[in-house]
């Protein structure tokens, strides 16, 4: 799933305390989550001491970067939000950062305000989009930009119960134990989603939607809260995905993102096998089951 070593877990006396979505220092809590990932072996350091936290420690990585440990130091206190960029990329190369978290690095430290124009209420897909949705012959349904179920086709539905309208996918997978048992892979889900949502957010963090649903998770979830406190970021990417259906065993499909022209980051996905697998011939048992029930796709209205 990712590009770079496995790591440590992150400390678990720090974690996320009190309100886990702070954004008083941004750029600070982000540095100090991937500095604590990185091992002194992984940095090529002599691991001498009593290390107080796991992974690096600031003067280490100030003197791995080629900074002062104090400027490093006002760095993570948000002290000074404007490094150069050549700055940034010895940091970056120090905390082994792939080009998502470098990008997100370098969003976190932009000079110019966010721009977040007034967001509509309600993500509402083009007619187009859902002409299209309702014609494909793969599950498929469309997504907003916090994983909201937009709308769905009925096969999409049959291939689970949770891609229904209104639904939210992160909700389900944090929080349903019947959408949990759905995936084999949950604990790689779960990283993946919410390394997404990290990077589909930005530093756009107090939109209230944002705000809404990533307060219900940390409240509720263990697992969520231990996600986000590692600061993972990734784009989203075609990739295969398992599923353990309670009609037709696993199967595995592959999974599409495609962005919707005209809209403000909405994506149509679509599931579909390998031409001629099992995993086809099994899509097909469901379409039928799906047909048996109305061919009318759910839509937020």
């Amino acid at each position: 799933m990712s590009s770079y070593p496995p790591q440590p877990e992150p400390s678990r006396t720090r974690g996320v305390a009190g309100p886990p979505l702070s954004t008083s220092n941004a750029l600070g809590a982000f540095l100090r989550a991937r500095r604590e990932l990185v091992t002194p072996q992984q940095a090529g350091i002599p691991d001498v001491g009593v290390r107080r936290v796991p992974g690096l420690r600031r003067e280490e990585v100030a003197l791995l970067a080629g900074i002062s440990a104090d400027y490093y130091l006002r760095l993570e206190r948000g002290r000074d939000r404007n490094p150069s960029p050549q700055v940034l990329e010895s940091i970056a190369r120090v905390l082994r950062l792939d080009d998502d978290h470098l990008a997100h690095l370098r969003l976190l430290v932009a000079e110019a305000p966010r721009q977040r124009g007034r967001r509509p209420a309600e993500e509402i897909p083009p007619a187009g989009a859902l002409k299209l949705l309702d014609s494909l012959a793969q599950p498929a349904f469309i997504e907003g930009r916090y994983f909201d179920i937009l709308a769905s086709n009925a096969l999409a539905r049959a291939l689970s119960p949770g891609l229904a309208a209104g639904g939210n996918q992160l909700r389900d997978l944090f929080l349903d134990p019947e959408q949990q048992a759905l995936h084999p892979e949950w604990k790689n889900v779960t990283e993946c989603f919410v390394a997404n949502l990290r990077q589909s957010v930005g530093n756009d963090v107090d939109d209230p939607r944002f705000v809404e649903l990533t307060g219900e998770l940390a409240e509720a979830s263990p697992r969520f809260r231990e996600l986000w406190a590692r600061h993972e970021v990734r784009g989203q990417r075609g990739t295969p995905i398992r599923l353990d259906h309670p009609r037709v065993g696993e199967l595995t499909l592959n999974r599409e993102r495609l962005g919707i022209g005209g809209t403000e980051g909405l994506m149509l996905v679509v599931f579909h096998p390998d031409a001629g697998s099992a995993d086809a011939e099994k899509l097909d048992l469901l379409a039928s089951a799906a047909r048996s029930t109305s061919p009318a796709m759910a839509s937020v209205s």
